[in-house]
């Protein structure tokens, strides 16, 4: 996968998250957010904000995720003493089930998918080009 299409690729589901209706749609990636960050604001008049503790597996999760809350005009933190990969964040509970998971779990699964391809490259050219998994033997204690 090229970068480019990575782009595309994380645009496309921007736009499915931000409530677009046509694959051709003429409204721009700012106009996706506004939109997104105005569903916040209506939900949380109803749905009042609670804390969430999400707890992300590696730091590549943490950066996405943390980017994610922060164009939505979110505020994570954490508490002294929470471990790194610990984010707090006040959301309402129906933007968080309806956006914000859903959308974070398809943009890690693209982004994941891209990482894993550009390390297996750069380790098949630039050190060894076997790419099999160990040998598993039996235990001889």
């Amino acid at each position: 996968m090229r970068e480019q299409d990575l782009f595309d690729k994380l645009r496309k589901i921007e736009r499915l998250y931000a409530g677009a209706t046509t694959h051709g749609e003429k409204e721009a990636a700012a106009e996706a957010i506004a939109r997104i960050k105005r569903r916040i604001g209506e939900t949380a008049k109803i749905d009042r904000p609670v804390e969430y503790k999400f707890t992300l597996v590696d730091g590549w999760s943490r950066k996405l995720f943390l980017a994610l809350l922060r164009r939505y005009a979110l505020k994570p933190y954490r508490r002294a003493r929470q471990r790194r990969n610990t984010v707090m964040v006040k959301v309402p509970r129906s933007f968080v089930e309806e956006t914000l998971w859903p959308e974070f779990l398809e943009l890690s699964e693209v982004l994941q998918s891209y990482l894993d391809e550009v390390t297996e490259r750069v380790i098949s050219q630039g050190i060894y080009a076997d790419e099999g998994d160990e040998e598993v033997v039996e235990d001889l204690d």
